[in-house]
């Protein structure tokens, strides 16, 4: 593998080692490495995208109780104090400060609690999963680079080499019509890739090999939940 990837350990309390319960369908946060070539036992080859996946600290549990709905929120990436306001440091309050906090809806939240930890073991080679992420921004984007619209002339004067045809007639219905496709910004939506086999779980590094591509660019954050 061309990248090495590091994980930062730290002393922790016997509160914030504790593992969170089991879950039917467990979930983790973790930075997109890059892809590579992984080799099956059998000779052939596939595409696949490394994820680490440094354990999760549970930083809050919502009930639907206290507040009207069921949700863990999780957090990874240790940083310094220094690097986080004051009002994120105080939501914190005595875990450590972490970078990068994401709340989930469960049905049941009944064992979790606060200072937890979800690690990498919960998954295992053969497991489906859907790795949710952001794509990449390619900025305000034209309609034949957006919708691969086929180009105009090029010759004769023609002014609609890359741009787009009518948009809607005078009279009816004389005005452009919602949803209509268009040049505008692409990239940077939430995206879910489903059902993406685990080809490689390996707890001790904190990485999860996936095959085929997941979105997002080079260290960009991704949640990994199993079908």
């Amino acid at each position: 593998m061309a990248e090495e990837t590091t994980i930062e350990t730290t002393t922790t309390t016997a509160t914030e080692r504790a593992e969170a319960p089991k879950m039917a369908k467990p979930l983790i946060l973790g930075r997109k490495v890059g892809m590579l070539q992984h080799f099956r036992d059998d000779g052939s080859v596939v595409a696949a995208t490394v994820i680490a996946v440094e354990s999760n600290l549970v930083t809050a549990v919502r009930t639907k109780e206290k507040d009207g709905y069921a949700a863990v929120q999780i957090g990874f990436g240790q940083v310094a104090d220094k690097k986080m306001s004051r009002g994120e440091r105080g939501h914190l309050k005595d875990l450590p400060a972490l970078k990068h906090l994401r709340e989930v809806r469960v049905d049941d939240v009944s064992g979790f609690a606060k200072g937890q930890r979800i690690g990498a073991d919960r998954f295992a080679p053969g497991d489906r999963v859907h790795v949710v992420g952001t794509s990449k921004g390619k900025g305000f984007q034209g309609p034949v680079h957006l919708h691969h619209f086929s180009r105009g002339p090029k010759s004769h004067g023609s002014d609609h080499l890359r741009r787009q045809g009518s948009v809607g007639s005078g009279t009816t219905p004389g005005r452009v019509l919602r949803g209509l496709r268009m040049a505008a910004h692409q990239g940077v939506d939430r995206v879910t890739v489903k059902n993406l086999e685990v080809l490689r779980a390996d707890p001790g590094r904190s990485l999860l090999v996936l095959s085929g591509a997941v979105p997002g660019a080079r260290n960009s954050i991704v949640m990994v939940r199993k079908a």
